[in-house]
């Protein structure tokens, strides 16, 4: 049981791949690995905006606290100028403190400003990447364009297409059917021809109809030319007559000119 459900798995895998592959455009895949791409450097540089965001803060903190230092200096100057050297001692404890919180925040803008540049040579890396694989995409859609055109141009003239196959089934339909009722009504005239089929309207002829009808139209035309004839025969009589003299004597004279053929005697 297990073995029949890995193979129709696999089964299911294979139509499944097949069916994707099919569906899948190398232009769509290329354009969404694109956008991917932006998405993956804007974050890169929100990242960069926010680093250098908390750098600046803490530098504006480091300022505050050393104007901080500076002023009990300026008070614990003063106060042990009055005498009052205990209030020189707090003043100095409370500026230790706060050089304390300065050095720490020192190392603080020091690890930024470290990861800051780090980021910064990422985002510019990845911008190139993303510019070359931009180049990359339009110049293998375009090539994929063009090769499909060409296939497409191919298989149209190859007559492989589907398109081309579908144009070329309706014309041999249309010719078979066409041969068809060509030979439907070559059939139909033989029968009527025949006599096998009755014509309602009386339209039909057979075969001795028909003959009967072109014998009649040729004894027309030679009536008509028998008449022809005889209106100018009464014109050029006398010619005809001329004529026939003129041949009668070539005939006559040819006949004479002839040499007479003797019999020819084998030896035996």
């Amino acid at each position: 049981m297990s073995g029949v459900m890995k193979r129709m798995g696999m089964i299911f895998r294979a139509k499944a791949n097949k069916a994707l592959d099919r569906a899948e455009d190398p232009r769509e895949t290329l354009d969404y690995s694109y956008q991917k791409q932006l998405e993956l450097l804007q974050k890169v540089r929100r990242g960069v905006a926010d680093v250098a965001t908390s750098r600046k803060r803490l530098e504006l903190q480091l300022n505050q606290l050393q104007s901080q230092s500076s002023k009990l200096e300026d008070q614990g100057r003063k106060a042990l100028a009055l005498g009052r050297e205990d209030l020189a001692r707090e003043a100095l404890s409370r500026r230790a403190a706060l050089q304390q919180q300065v050095t720490d925040l020192e190392t603080q803008h020091t690890t930024l400003q470290g990861e800051e540049e780090k980021l910064t040579l990422a985002a510019q890396r990845l911008q190139a990447k993303v510019d070359a694989f931009r180049t990359k995409k339009e110049t293998i859609k375009a090539t994929y364009t063009a090769a499909q055109a060409q296939t497409r141009i191919g298989e149209a003239f190859s007559g492989i297409s589907e398109e081309m196959g579908d144009v070329g089934l309706a014309i041999q339909r249309a010719e078979d059917k066409t041969q068809q009722l060509q030979a439907r009504a070559g059939a139909i005239d033989e029968l009527l021809a025949s006599g096998a089929l009755d014509d309602p309207t009386g339209m039909a002829k057979d075969d001795i109809q028909a003959e009967l009808e072109r014998l009649s139209g040729g004894t027309d035309v030679e009536l008509e030319l028998q008449r022809m004839k005889a209106e100018l025969a009464g014109g050029s009589s006398s010619q005809q007559a001329i004529e026939g003299g003129k041949d009668q004597s070539q005939s006559q004279s040819n006949s004479s000119a002839q040499p007479q053929d003797t019999p020819r005697f084998d030896k035996q």
